[in-house]
């Protein structure tokens, strides 16, 4: 037998409008099949009346049908009234009722197949079964007409007990259940109009438990509706075809001529179909004893479960939500001063915010959530109200959860869509960075090197561990708390874009490496180590996340620069600059403020670069670590977190490879080794941050158009030039800078053929 539909016990406390509108379909079916059977009762009932030995010609009165929302039916089924004779010409042209009943019966059966059952699935058998039936029906309109005892017990009654006993019972489940909803949403727009300000906890327990008995109750006359109607959709199949065994049974055992007309495979049919109708009764009991079983485990449930805003002191909310569903109050404005509340259920679709009222068939589109904004609001004097407002910062609908966690968890999830993360491909990392937790934690970079990074042995360490509960963060670019520039180094100050402000600045130094990233400033804080790279990626989570809850979207774009010399030239531009000072054997970062402000670059020595390290799933992201002196003698660790245009891997790479040229500045071979070490393009002009071939060559002019200046690339300059400066003798390469400004191209074959 083909599995029936069911209604999940497990949604019935939920009491959502999808589970009303399903449990809609399976009122609607038992509704199709209440029609039905009292029509099937009505010529079932005449052809028990047509046995009957009556002088006189009569109809069954009709009986008044069955009311699904009163359940009130006729006491007396089988009253008649006399009425003009119908006259069938039958047999002969002898006046025979049971000839019409049975015709009538066998109309009824046939018509199951045109009724429109909203769960018809599964019911092709019993469609089947009944056209042969309708065939017997036919075959038996000569017989006597003498079953009435017979039929009266095995056809009649068991339809009148269905009728009277399940579907009666389904009426009367129906109507507790209406009244305990009803009940419940009294109770919970009592509780929902608790004031904030002057609670009082007597009366806030009262009502507390008056919602927590009602939604008991409504959950209890749930789950009893619930198994009442998928009990329904078993013993509707049993309706149908026991009535028949009972009255085919009748017909065989009563006629002598029952031999002649039912066959062995009439017999056969019969033995198979009441087979079926046994598996049937044994799968409604074992049916049964589960729904029996699980609805007494649902039942079992703590009664915080039914008590809203129960855990109210240490909720367990989910800040990482990019959908969310479930029941609030919304505030509609009736009047000039005067304000309703509906509770309706609420649910996210996408970007949208969707409301769907109990008995509707789908949502309705309340709100977009993309570019909005939400906050925590007073009003009238409700607790958990919260408002929705436009991207042009229109005040929007206002809205009351249940809970301190329904609360917090709808704000949370409004904030994430409102940025669209769900429309990135890892909507769930996003939303992890947006709002962390405690026990979350990234895994390592694959650009960390472990020579110059040191690696957290075992687990990932604690939070608190990595950053200090309520460090400040810091959303623009700040001077460090000490200089830490010699402010009597009297080299020149070079631009790194290859210009000059004015004639009163000689031309920059040549430099051994020079790289420059377009980035954005997200934040800085405070850090406890820098034995990790997990303290970047949970100073990354803490940064994004202020951002997010404090919604603040401007950021400072900056230029960060991995040169071998030391800015020293005015910048006419905010910027950030990673030098590597050769010449003075210090590597450096330094820090530029606005245009035509008189400055002195701020640097931060790159062997105090003591932690570097990308984003893995969000590769624009990039932070360092910052071990800086303090006047007390002690040093502070600060990390500063960046999302480039490119990918975090190359600026860690330029990192890296500045780290490896302080390593072996002092001896001129091993870094001319090192430089051979790194990938350069085919024409072995530049080298590239990754290895991906180029796969042309000529100059640096050939390539204007070429996209080869889509890769970055680091400059080498001439070996001559930087060992003249340590004192060493290496082949003379000639040095070009002729690309744009904020590119340094420099060859590194020599005129006379020579290469690095």
């Amino acid at each position: 037998m083909p599995a029936v539909d069911k209604l999940l016990l497990e949604e019935a406390l939920q009491d959502s409008p999808q589970t009303r509108s399903l449990l809609s379909v399976f009122e609607e079916d038992a509704g199709t099949l209440t029609d039905y059977t009292n029509q099937l009762l009505q010529a079932m009932q005449r052809v028990y009346g047509a046995q009957n030995n009556q002088k006189e010609q009569f109809v069954l009165k009709q009986a008044q049908p069955f009311d699904m929302a009163s359940g009130s039916c006729l006491d007396n089924l089988c009253q008649v009234w006399w009425a003009k004779p119908v006259i069938p010409v039958c047999r002969g042209g002898r006046l025979n009722e049971m000839c019409l009943a049975t015709q009538q019966l066998s109309k009824q059966l046939l018509a199951y197949e045109k009724q429109n059952f909203a769960l018809g699935k599964g019911d092709e058998e019993v469609i089947s079964t009944l056209h042969y039936f309708s065939k017997v029906m036919d075959e038996l309109n000569g017989l006597h007409t003498e079953l009435a005892k017979q039929l009266a017990d095995t056809m009649v009654l068991p339809v009148i007990q269905f009728r009277e006993k399940d579907l009666t019972e389904v009426s009367t489940l129906k109507d507790l259940f209406g009244l305990a909803s009803t009940e419940h949403d009294l109770s919970m727009a009592k509780y929902s109009r608790l004031p904030k300000k002057k609670e009082n906890e007597r009366v806030k327990s009262e009502v507390g438990k008056e919602v927590a008995s009602a939604r008991r109750k409504q959950h209890l006359s749930s789950l009893q509706y619930y198994c009442a109607l998928n009990a329904l959709q078993y013993r509707k199949r049993m309706a149908m075809m026991e009535p028949l065994i009972g009255f085919a049974h009748g017909q065989i055992n009563f006629f002598k001529r029952g031999a002649e007309m039912f066959s062995k495979s009439m017999d056969g049919f019969l033995s198979s179909v009441t087979g079926m109708v046994q598996s049937i009764q044994v799968e409604l009991e074992a049916e049964a004893d589960k729904m029996r079983v699980s609805q007494q485990e649902l039942l079992s449930v703590d009664e915080s479960v039914y008590t809203p805003d129960s855990d109210v002191a240490t909720p367990q909310i989910n800040r990482n939500l990019i959908q969310k569903a479930g029941y609030l109050n919304l505030r509609n404005k009736t009047g000039l001063v005067t304000t309703t509340w509906e509770r309706l259920y609420f649910f996210t679709q996408g970007g949208n915010l969707m409301c769907q009222p109990r008995g509707a068939v789908a949502g309705g589109l309340i709100q977009d959530l993309d570019n909005c904004s939400v906050m925590a609001v007073d009003c009238e004097d409700r607790r958990y109200c919260f408002q929705i407002s436009t991207p042009s910062g229109k005040p929007g609908i206002i809205l009351q959860a249940e809970s301190r966690k329904e609360y917090e968890e709808w704000i949370c999830a409004v904030n994430n869509i409102s940025r669209q993360i769900y429309l990135t491909d890892n909507p769930e990392v996003i939303g992890t960075c947006l709002h962390p937790t405690a026990s979350q934690n990234m895994k390592n970079s694959d650009t960390e090197n472990d020579k110059t990074i040191p690696q957290a042995a075992g687990s990932a360490p604690d939070t608190e561990e990595l950053i200090a509960p309520g460090t400040p963060i810091q959303f623009d670019i700040v001077l460090p708390a000490s200089e830490f520039l010699d402010q009597n180094r009297g080299s020149r100050r070079t631009n790194p874009f290859g210009e000059t402000e004015d004639a009163s600045f000689p031309e920059a130094e040549d430099s051994l490496l020079q790289q420059m990233f377009i980035v954005r400033f997200l934040g800085s804080m405070a850090v406890k180590t820098d034995h990790t790279t997990e303290v970047i990626y949970e100073a990354m989570r803490q940064v994004l996340a202020a951002r997010a809850i404090h919604n603040i979207f401007r950021m400072t774009e900056s230029h960060l620069m991995v040169t071998s010399q030391t800015l020293r030239s005015q910048i006419q531009d905010v910027f950030l600059s990673l030098t590597l000072g050769l010449e003075s054997g210090r590597s450096e970062i330094g820090l530029f403020p606005a245009p035509g402000v008189p400055f002195t670059p701020y640097q931060f020595e790159l062997t105090s670069v003591t932690q570097f390290a990308a984003h893995q799933e969000n590769k624009r992201l990039v932070g360092f670590v910052i071990r800086v002196p303090e006047s007390t003698g002690e040093e502070s660790l600060s990390t500063y977190i960046f999302e480039s245009n490119s990918e975090g891997e190359k600026i860690c790479y330029a990192i890296n490879l500045g780290k490896e040229i302080i390593e072996v500045q002092k001896d001129p071979e091993a870094l001319a080794q090192l430089m051979l070490s790194v990938p350069l393009t085919n024409d072995g002009k530049y080298v590239l941050l990754n290895d991906q071939p180029d796969g042309t060559g000529g100059s640096p002019a050939q390539h204007e158009n070429s996209g080869l200046w889509q890769y970055s690339c680091i400059s080498v300059l001439s070996m001559q030039h930087y060992t003249r400066k340590k004192r060493q003798q290496l082949p003379l390469s000639s040095v070009r800078s002729d690309r744009p400004s904020h590119v340094f191209a420099v060859p590194t074959s020599s005129a006379n053929g020579a290469d690095l």
